[in-house]
């Protein structure tokens, strides 16, 4: 079994579908009230529009070897981050940010340890 498919709720489908675009994914569908995005990887994930009042705790994580390099592209396009690449206790490198529904991104580079930890359960 494998994770296929996770969908965000959003507020404004036009400022979520250029946030995501400028972070890089490429739009394969692009509706008034849902948008998919395809990751480099190949994977997918897509955003959904919701009038109601939300409260997202997930938190999305998206892996890129050349972390520090993608940061400072998009600094340069003007997004704002709310923690720059910072290396973690648990061996990840990320940087934090917001999209405009609120939804929090990590952008993060783990390279072996991100399956393979020295405190991985055997």
């Amino acid at each position: 079994m494998n994770l296929n498919q996770i969908t965000l709720p959003v507020n404004n489908m036009e400022k979520a579908t250029e946030f995501y675009t400028l972070l890089g994914f490429l739009l394969i569908v692009d509706t008034p009230d849902y948008a998919r995005f395809k990751c480099p990887s190949g994977a997918s994930f897509s955003l959904s529009l919701t009038t109601e009042i939300f409260s997202n705790g997930a938190i999305i994580y998206f892996e890129n070897e050349d972390l520090d390099i993608w940061v400072e592209a998009l600094i340069a396009k003007g997004v704002e981050f709310k923690q720059l690449p910072t290396d973690q206790s648990y061996l990840w490198r990320e940087a934090i940010l917001i999209d405009p529904s609120g939804n929090k991104i990590k952008l993060y580079k783990a390279g072996e340890n991100r399956l393979n930890p020295p405190w991985r359960v055997n």
